[in-house]
């Protein structure tokens, strides 16, 4: 069995120049990371046609706030990882990026962020890296500043891998004690392979959570990345990130006079995997 990231070493010290390339490069983590945080952003129920400004939580790359900008939306990630930043800075994402632990709290002022998405860093506030580090307590300290710097009606979706029950627990309890409502939803829960954990929190008081994947509940749910290519083809527009679509969008940019990066050789790249 191999063994978990987190046991390895500390996030900021596993994360290094070496694995944030294969962040990067390896179209099998790029195609799985894509697919989660299409899922985590269908999860916060964000209002039809509206652009929102969105925290990512565990950042490293870039990946997810590039789906985050493909679906029009605002972002700032915040990650532990220099190595993966610099990666992020490299890959020109369009969020801003600050360097933090969110074991030590959400830097930001109350109110600001009309949700938030993570995928796959909270199980890593269950482990004590240093003598000072209390798990109980630096999940309370993030998940408190948390709710503090969302609007009073956002949600906050969590994709993680929790090594047990206790893990579950443990987490839950802090987000509720820190003012969340909420709960998990477990997609393909009979599935070893497929099974993923979602934690979906909610500030503005406790709504019905809602339908995991791979149930009874779910026979009629329309995949959300089938609903958005089926949306764009019946509107006839380039499809986001094809390189028409990059180019018309700098040259919006450019028109409006909004400072816009110069082309480079990134520019339009086609990415591996899903970019």
């Amino acid at each position: 069995m191999a063994r978990r990231p987190e046991h390895a070493a500390p996030p900021e010290i596993f994360y290094n120049e070496d694995e944030a390339q294969k962040y990067t490069n390896n179209t099998r983590i790029i195609d799985i990371q894509v697919q989660m945080c299409e899922r985590a952003i269908e999860l916060l129920a964000l209002p039809e046609d509206e652009n929102q400004l969105i925290l990512d939580i565990g950042c490293g790359s870039g990946l997810s706030g590039s789906v985050l900008e493909d679906q029009g939306h605002l972002w700032i990630g915040i990650d532990i990882a220099k190595a993966m930043l610099n990666v992020a800075v490299e890959r020109e994402v369009e969020g801003d990026l600050v360097l933090g632990d969110m074991g030590q709290g959400m830097p930001f002022k109350a109110g600001t962020f009309d949700g938030a998405v993570s995928i796959s860093a909270l199980q890593w506030l269950c482990n004590a890296d240093k003598k000072s580090h209390v798990p109980q307590k630096r999940l309370y300290q993030f998940f408190s500043t948390l709710f503090s710097c969302l609007t009073r009606n956002a949600r906050a979706v969590f994709q993680f891998y929790p090594e047990n029950s206790e893990q579950v627990t443990l987490i839950t309890t802090q987000a509720m004690k820190a003012g969340f409502y909420g709960g998990l939803v477990v997609d393909y829960p009979n599935s070893a392979k497929a099974k993923k954990y979602f934690l979906v929190l909610m500030t503005g008081g406790m709504v019905k959570l809602p339908a995991a994947l791979g149930t009874n509940e779910d026979s009629n749910h329309v995949p959300y990345s089938r609903k958005r290519e089926l949306a764009k083809n019946a509107r006839g527009k380039p499809l986001k990130k094809s390189r028409d679509w990059i180019m018309q969008k700098k040259e919006r940019r450019r028109q409006q006079g909004n400072e816009t990066r110069s082309d480079s050789k990134y520019t339009a790249r086609k990415r591996s995997g899903k970019f």
